[in-house]
């Protein structure tokens, strides 16, 4: 069981502090990917013949990715910190725990949606979404 529970509204009155905590989490995902994907083409390079690179340049983008790494640990920590569950980097989907009929269940959002509207029972995840009221 989750060390915190949600309602509705306790969950949507906090959603103006998750949100720009999963918005710079989505944002440095997709530096890191972008990263990554340079690191991938300069080491591809370097094993055809190296290409003319400076040799700084992987070193750079390595650095790079060490950063964006360092910032989502720091975005997942900061939305764990406030008792909500981080689901999908990319889309910038997180839970909140929440109790129905004293059962777990989870209040879902993801990023780009107003407020929560949605909920799912613990096993069946975003595909098992369910418009509020629980």
């Amino acid at each position: 069981m989750a060390e915190r529970h949600f309602t509705v509204e306790e969950a949507n009155e906090l959603l103006p502090t998750v949100r720009p905590l999963v918005e710079n989490m989505v944002a440095h995902r997709k530096a890191l990917s972008a990263a990554v994907e340079r690191e991938e083409q300069l080491t591809a390079t370097i094993a055809g013949n190296g290409g003319g690179l400076p040799p700084q340049e992987l070193a750079d983008v390595q650095a790079e990715i060490e950063r964006e790494a360092g910032e989502i640990a720091r975005c997942i920590d900061g939305i764990q910190e406030l008792g909500v569950l981080v689901k999908d980097l990319d889309s910038g989907l997180v839970d909140f725990p929440a109790l129905r009929q004293g059962l777990e269940v989870l209040l879902c959002w993801r990023l780009g949606e107003d407020e929560i509207r949605y909920w799912h029972e613990l096993e069946e995840g975003f595909a098992g979404r369910k418009e509020l009221p629980l």
